[in-house]
């Protein structure tokens, strides 16, 4: 059955699958540290937790609760490494019909996680943050809200307030996800020029031009692509080595492949295909996008299924194929994550409570099960930290 995000956070009651004990002296060297953001509220989790991941072995181990807050559903590091920022996915703060983003200083000895404060995201349910490449400034997708936010970064690592909320118009043909906007993700391309946000109520990709010193938001030449109807686009990613951004799409299971104009920030549609093999039936909703740092593969996140699509990259065109979709071992597979050095993807299984490890061929891309697999509380997103 189709859920709304509101739903989501009501419906998200699991019982703890493993206890976890309170943050040592980090990882080891041999280890990445990753940070899990989590539903709180009628879950058992109480906001953001640690672990780490062997770069050999693939094995995982949990550390403990590294900051309690209520529903990080979404993490971003600076690039200093100092701070990382949650967005805290509510309907009201304080009173107020807002969620919220909260800013952490963070250890990188140890991990650990201490609250520089909050700030109102200036719209409901807040489920994407993204920090510029600069650290100057965060961007925040608020889905209730149906619009984006710029706020910005202290020299202590602490947020102002929001200096730009910039309202989405638009609806789409889906009665029960797209009778308004809903933004979904926003992310910024390589020179920091230019923001763009995915929005699933209105089926479009609104183009920002940013100005980092007044800390602005204004609509580009092309300020929005229409998707075709009842797409849903929820998250992007630009490639690594070439001027192309990838959509997934929530309501339609597709997957859209861009040509990106960097000088005026111009998007043409280029390719779309499905997330799902030939003859898939049954309800699925795609959640999560992410690119190989090579650029050779794109995974996809396939919530109904419980898979991860892997899709290869012809040499001479640049067009994608469905090569692989591959069990994730657990139930809505929300959020994935890949480790620097694309050896190794991790899966967060939001409702069986767990963590599921995968090797990835580091020649086609391939996934194939690492053995690996963690219980923690609702988990809905992975950052690698270091």
């Amino acid at each position: 059955m189709e859920q709304t995000r509101r739903s989501f956070l009501l419906s998200a009651a699991f019982s703890t699958l493993a206890c976890v004990r309170g943050l040592g002296r980090g990882a080891p060297p041999s280890a990445w540290r990753l940070y899990v953001g989590t539903y709180t509220g009628e879950s058992a989790s109480r906001g953001i937790y640690h672990l780490s991941l062997d770069k050999d072995a693939g094995t995982l181990q949990l550390g403990g609760l590294a900051a309690e807050t209520a529903s990080p559903s979404y993490l971003a590091l600076a690039p200093n490494g100092r701070w990382l920022y949650a967005v805290n996915e509510l309907t009201e703060l304080a009173g107020r019909p807002t969620g919220g983003v909260t800013a952490f200083a963070r250890d990188p000895a140890t991990g650990a996680l201490s609250s520089l404060g909050q700030q109102p995201s200036r719209g409901g349910a807040p489920c994407y943050v993204k920090v510029d490449r600069a650290g100057r400034y965060v961007l925040v997708a608020n889905y209730v809200g149906g619009n984006v936010a710029l706020l910005p970064i202290a020299s202590n690592g602490a947020l102002g307030e929001a200096t730009a909320v910039v309202q989405h118009a638009g609806t789409g043909p889906n009665a029960q996800r797209q009778t308004g906007p809903h933004a979904h993700c926003i992310i910024l391309d390589a020179p920091n020029r230019f923001a763009i946000a995915a929005d699933l109520g209105a089926d479009s990709l609104f183009i920002y031009r940013v100005d980092d010193r007044r800390g602005l938001l204004t609509p580009a030449d092309q300020p929005m692509l229409k998707l075709r109807p009842g797409a849903g686009p929820r998250h992007l990613a630009f490639a690594p080595n070439a001027p192309r951004l990838y959509v997934v799409n929530e309501l339609d299971s597709t997957l859209v492949v861009m040509d990106y104009e960097p000088i005026r920030g111009r998007l043409t549609e280029r390719q779309t295909l499905s997330t799902r093999p030939a003859g898939a039936t049954g309800d699925n909703f795609p959640a999560d996008l992410h690119v190989h740092p090579r650029g050779h593969t794109v995974y996809a996140s396939n919530r109904g299924d419980d898979t991860i699509a892997v899709f290869s990259m012809a040499r001479d065109t640049g067009r994608l194929s469905l090569v692989q979709t591959v069990s994730t071992d657990g139930r809505w597979p929300r959020n994935f994550a890949i480790d620097p050095t694309g050896s190794q993807l991790l899966v967060a299984n939001q409702r069986s409570d767990s963590i599921v490890g995968f090797k990835i061929d580091p020649v086609s891309g391939r996934l194939a099960p690492s053995g690996s697999r963690i219980e923690t509380p609702t988990p809905v997103c992975l950052l690698f930290a270091d």
